[in-house]
């Protein structure tokens, strides 16, 4: 039975060398790839991949957040994050979002076949680099956080926290998220109260340093 593949990675390069090595592979089928993480979630919806090769930064919905929306809603799907951080926090953040394979994008192709086989057995893969007991001691210290956006923030506001340090108006984020103006003027406000932050400037500050987002998109 072929494993189904979905890439996501908002470099048109990096999808279109992956798709061609792995379509090489006679158990595995790319159907399908994709530059943002809400069309990733769409696409999972539409097609029910066996894994997703997800990059963490992106812009519009990030790594992060497109996981934990795709394993809340189909936890039988298994995300491998494929990413140049190799920082605890993305690690540890793609990890407690659901991810069950993280590889870093320095890695040999057959790194990225061993690590799909190995998470569509039922396994998990983790680069070499990153040992097992780092990633899970800073997992746990992570949960019990009251630090990390995503213990402060609903999803929505984690989003709309996104697209400003990403240098959206607020007309173009209610138009993407297809909401009001005054919604998204109230959510940026509610953001601001929680993380008692009071400027776009540092908002944008807060969102690269919590890995919401990051300066070099």
């Amino acid at each position: 039975m072929n494993i189904k593949v979905l890439l996501v990675d908002d470099h048109a390069i990096i999808r279109e060398g992956l798709r061609s090595l792995l379509e090489k592979q006679p158990e595995m089928e790319v159907i399908a790839d994709t530059d943002d993480g809400r069309k990733a979630h769409q696409l999972v919806r539409e097609l029910s991949p066996d894994i997703v090769i997800m990059d963490i930064t992106m812009p519009g919905l990030n790594g992060i957040e497109a996981t934990r929306r795709i394993i809340a809603e189909f936890p039988e799907v298994k995300v491998i994050a494929l990413s140049i951080h190799s920082k605890r926090r993305y690690v540890a953040d793609m990890l407690s979002a659901g991810a069950t394979g993280y590889i870093l994008k320095e890695c040999l192709f057959d790194e990225l076949v061993q690590a799909i086989r190995a998470v569509a057995a039922g396994g998990q893969y983790l680069s070499p680099r990153i040992t097992d007991v780092v990633v899970s001691d800073y997992v746990k210290r992570l949960s019990a956080s009251a630090d990390s956006p995503f213990e402060i923030l609903k999803a929505r506001e984690r989003e709309v926290l996104q697209l400003v340090a990403e240098g959206k108006s607020t007309k173009q984020i209610a138009s993407e998220l297809h909401v009001s103006t005054k919604t998204i003027e109230a959510d940026r406000r509610q953001i601001m109260d929680k993380l008692n932050i009071h400027s776009v400037a540092e908002l944008t500050k807060y969102a690269v340093r919590e890995g919401l987002t990051t300066i070099e998109m």
